[in-house]
């Protein structure tokens, strides 16, 4: 890692020909990854990686070079590269003189997982497996997966101010595959977050061991899902890719500002029912896309950005902020070193509203619950998204009736967001790594249970 005196004199290169705003990267992350399949462990995978990366903005370019060499000419060499995208001839060398920058919140982490012995975690593992299998002869696969990493990062840029943080996250995966002649159906559970080995103190993971493949084996008897038009009620427990996908990655700034967006220019305009609020919040405890510190050293905050229906702000990193003028709103974020920060969300969702999940089913007489989220996509500039439904149920009578397959929602995000007029008071989060321009980042996303009045879904026509 580097010094913050060090720091101060690549940055000095850096911007010595001139430039907006310049910083420094460094990283140094161990991680664990453990995975079993038919039965056997197929990968331990133990390793560490760390490397730096310095940036230089200007006049809306970005110059961006890393290594893995932390050696003082390998430094200078960065900061000399990077210097070259500038033209001001007649710029004035400034000294840049480095203070700590606090943070808006503290994590507290129980149990490190690099003080707990990969056999234990390899057992963890088995036991899931054993747990699924044993569940029912109708298992026929049962994929687990454990991960943990620690991730120390520390960023220094022009302004004068340098950051510090460390991320301690642990995964577990649960994959069952039911088989009943032709019949193969999958349930899937997730669990973990910025949280160490005392994620599994409570059973968690047998817990999403049995929850998986009590699912798995539902589905193989559920009947197929009606199509058409009708109410839709989506479940805390469901997880959050609709929010996650129907408008957070439409509220990043850098989307937003090349028109790839439907919000794009909405600021201030109504873009959802007034029912609807949305939230980034990376001040979470415990949730997967925490952090104290984004990857450009901006705290990390809470952020209003759809408040009752109105478009207030999107989600900004500094490169982004600097093009519109705004504060950066913590959402820079990065894979690695080996990549530039970009706006990311962190911990996104609709924020609870005043009735309970039991009215809301109740207000339906007859349409589709949605217990559980599956895959889906969605065009961004169009806002028009599909999503699989693992787990599914009819409503008949303001109750609960037989599960139901095949489901998938089909319309349109903006339109989705306009028709929602039942918003309870629980939240459920569901975890996951979301993926953009070729970077992978630790996100959580939730929603209360709510009602669409009316909506496509796509299964069996009768």
């Amino acid at each position: 890692m580097i010094l913050p005196e060090a720091a101060s004199k690549l940055l000095k290169i850096a911007t010595s020909k001139g430039g907006d705003f310049a910083d420094i990267f460094c990283e140094s992350k161990s991680s664990v990854f453990i995975q079993l399949e038919d039965d056997r462990i197929e990968k331990v995978v133990i390793g560490s990686d760390s490397g730096v990366g310095i940036r230089l903005i200007y006049k809306g370019l970005t110059a961006y070079a890393f290594s893995n060499d932390f050696s003082n000419d390998t430094l200078i060499n960065l900061a000399e590269t990077v210097s070259k995208i500038t033209k001001d001839q007649n710029s004035q060398i400034k000294e840049i003189n480095l203070k700590r920058k606090p943070p808006n919140v503290t994590f507290q982490i129980k149990k490190r997982p690099n003080i707990i012995s990969t056999s234990w975690k390899i057992q963890q593992v088995k036991k899931a497996n054993e747990i699924a299998r044993k569940s029912s002869n109708k298992i026929k696969q049962v994929k687990v997966i454990y991960w943990d990493s620690i991730q120390k990062v520390s960023m220094f840029n022009s302004t004068g101010f340098f950051a510090e943080d460390e991320r301690i996250y642990t995964t577990a995966t649960i994959q069952v595959v039911a088989s009943d002649g032709d019949q193969i159906q999958t349930g899937y559970e997730a669990i973990g977050g910025m949280i160490g080995a005392e994620l599994f103190d409570d059973n968690f993971f047998e817990q999403i061991s049995l929850k998986a493949s009590e699912r798995s084996l539902m589905m193989l008897t559920a009947k197929r899902a009606p199509a058409g038009r009708m109410p839709v009620v989506i479940s805390s427990r469901a997880g959050g890719t609709m929010i996650h996908e129907a408008i957070g990655h439409g509220l990043e700034a850098d989307l937003a500002q090349q028109g790839l967006s439907v919000y794009s220019g909405k600021i201030g305009q109504q873009v959802a029912s007034s029912v609807i609020t949305v939230v980034d919040d990376g001040t979470i405890p415990f949730k997967r896309g925490s952090f104290t510190f984004d990857d450009e050293g901006t705290p990390s905050q809470k952020n209003i950005l759809v408040n009752n229906g109105i478009l207030e702000n999107y989600m900004y990193d500094i490169y982004t902020s600097l093009i519109d003028q705004k504060k950066s709103t913590g959402n820079g974020r990065r894979q690695s070193y080996e990549h530039k920060p970009i706006p990311r969300m962190t911990n996104t969702y609709i924020a609870p509203g005043t009735h309970s999940p039991e009215e809301v089913i109740k207000s339906v007489h007859k349409g589709l619950f949605v217990e559980k989220m599956g895959g889906g996509q969605v065009n961004t500039i169009t806002g028009d998204y599909v999503f699989e439904v693992q787990e599914g149920y009819l409503i008949e009578n303001g109750l609960l009736g037989e599960p139901v397959r095949g489901a998938t929602l089909i319309g349109n995000g903006p339109e989705t967001l306009f028709s929602i007029d039942m918003v309870a008071s629980d939240l459920g989060f569901s975890i996951g790594t979301c993926g953009k321009d070729s970077q992978g980042v630790p996100v959580s996303d939730a929603m209360p249970t709510l009602r669409i009045p009316e909506m496509v879904v796509g299964g069996e026509v009768r």
